[in-house]
């Protein structure tokens, strides 16, 4: 296995070991014969190369000259990898810091190579749970892969994860071409966003890492947060503390601050997501013949009761919390959509500033008459 990052299990985690771990334990895909896998694999990259067309003619978003950006198609290891690429490069500053303060302790360098395999096997284990559940994804944060001009960023790529679509098709049974391009027109909508919106990922990144920035880098207290959280999780918190009301294992190791910066971070992923959503359902009509059987039926499947493992999985990630933000941007993007029509919704790309709040995407009508008004008056 190629090292990601060269001494990568010097550090904090140990990412080649993650990638062993998940690749090891992540489920084997549906049967699927040779031919059939490359017929796949070249409908879902015509699908990809037509969504172009029917994202950019409907949200009115980007050029042609916009998208340059690589678009993959890859199996649940494939998956993997892409994304332990990413944690790493939108972790490190704050990896590096912890790293700093551990090695600067007594025997600090043996427990960063322990505790570096310890995270690798946890980060491991959640990215095989995760890695034959997602479909696609917008890869924001993906290491630069090729020559860049002075001063650009990578632009970040599109991953089409093609054993797990064909997992949902066959499970949903719907037509596949049809699912294929569904799911392609959301991801797409994800790729026109960042590609048509210059500021929006480097908006994202000053986010993130501000949070990050707010993490206790003392590795004794964060371990001490980390199980208050598995403990409260598993229902054991100390006698006589009041109930948490359920809060995933993210909200628990928050600071104040980072609250802050997660209910600005939760409005935006809301309003990606839903109007990705929206998008994938505004051009199915005319080019997805079956969209409203398939949208009926992926929304039966993300309601149906999972198992007792499923459901304390999602509840560790926040996964019910990223469905919630499907509904409630989707919600918000429709109603602004209705209000002041695709070119007044557009206005919310303008600068982070006219990003709706946590507050406006629950209220719509406030986000219009704080950026319309503004900019009208």
């Amino acid at each position: 296995m190629t090292s990601i990052g060269g001494a990568a299990s010097a550090g904090m985690v140990d990412w080649n070991l993650a990638v062993a771990t998940a690749t090891r334990l992540v489920r084997p895909g549906p049967e699927v014969s040779r031919d059939e896998a490359r017929t796949v694999v070249a409908e879902l990259r015509r699908h990809a190369k037509a969504s172009e067309h029917h994202v950019r003619g409907f949200t009115r978003m980007g050029t042609e000259d916009t998208h340059d950006t690589p678009i993959l198609v890859v199996d649940r290891p494939g998956w993997v990898r892409a994304n332990v690429a990413g944690f790493r490069e939108i972790l490190k500053p704050l990896l590096d810091k912890m790293q700093e303060r551990r090695g600067g302790t007594t025997g600090g360098a043996v427990l960063g190579a322990v505790g570096g395999k310890v995270t690798g096997v946890e980060l491991g284990m959640l990215l095989s749970f995760l890695a034959s559940r997602v479909l696609g994804q917008y890869e924001t944060f993906a290491p630069a892969t090729r020559e860049l001009p002075a001063g650009a960023k990578n632009g970040g790529r599109l991953l089409l994860v093609a054993p797990n679509i064909v997992h949902v098709e066959r499970e949903l049974d719907v037509a596949p071409h049809d699912f294929r391009l569904w799911v392609c027109l959301h991801e797409e909508t994800h790729r026109t966003q960042f590609s048509a919106v210059p500021w929006l990922r480097d908006h994202l990144e000053g986010e993130i890492q501000s949070f990050l920035g707010e993490t206790d880098v003392d590795p004794m207290t964060f371990l001490e947060r980390f199980r208050e959280a598995a403990q409260s999780l598993a229902g054991g918190r100390p006698e006589g503390e009041e109930d948490d009301g359920g809060r995933s294992l993210v909200e628990l190791v928050q600071t104040p601050a980072q609250r802050e910066i997660l209910a600005r971070l939760t409005a935006v992923m809301s309003l990606l997501e839903g109007h990705a959503d929206f998008v994938m359902d505004g051009v199915g009509p005319d080019v997805v013949p079956t969209v409203s059987e398939i949208r009926e039926k992926f929304q039966q499947r993300r309601a149906k009761g999972a198992s007792r493992l499923d459901i304390t999985l999602r509840k560790l990630l926040g996964l019910d919390a990223k469905l919630r933000q499907y509904k409630d941007g989707e919600r918000f993007v429709r109603s602004v959509v209705d209000q002041v029509g695709m070119d007044g919704f557009n206005r919310v790309w303008t600068s982070p500033n006219t990003l709706p709040t946590k507050a406006e995407i629950a209220k719509p009508a406030d986000w219009v008459a704080r950026v319309h008004r503004k900019a009208d008056s």
